[in-house]
């Protein structure tokens, strides 16, 4: 999940299923948001956002974040991380990340991320392979 704060205090995120690490030295990670998503503008004004890993039980914030719609805070619990970026309750983990380069890719926008704080706990994924949720073994 990606989430963002943008300048006038409005709240984004989505659900994305391409993210990766991308270098150690600096510690950047990536993401792909498709170019046609009505948040894709959202992160291009965004200098930070969050991305959260999800914990196998919070399927729901998944599937919530994935449906375009008003109001997709309502309900749910996070808080302001480091940067003002919205961080999820009870994830996995959040990497913190300073937004430094944006490009198209195909149908995607990539968004790379420079990771300026993170926290973890330990849990077991939510993972999604072959366009269906799964659980590890």
């Amino acid at each position: 999940m990606l989430t963002a704060c943008t300048h006038d205090g409005a709240l984004h995120g989505l659900t994305v299923n391409s993210f990766t690490s991308l270098s150690l030295d600096p510690p950047l990670v990536m993401a792909a948001i498709a170019a046609a998503s009505m948040q894709t503008e959202a992160f291009e004004r965004a200098d930070f956002f969050a991305v959260n890993i999800l914990a196998e039980d919070q399927q729901h914030l998944s599937a919530h974040f994935s449906i375009r719609q008003e109001g997709r805070f309502q309900g749910i619990a996070w808080r302001p991380g480091t940067t003002g970026a919205p961080v999820f309750e009870d994830t996995l983990g959040a990497i913190e990340c300073k937004a430094i380069q944006r490009f198209d890719a195909g149908d995607h926008r990539v968004l790379v991320g420079e990771a300026v704080a993170a926290a973890i706990r330990e849990g077991r994924p939510l993972v999604y392979f072959r366009s269906a949720y799964a659980t590890l073994g």
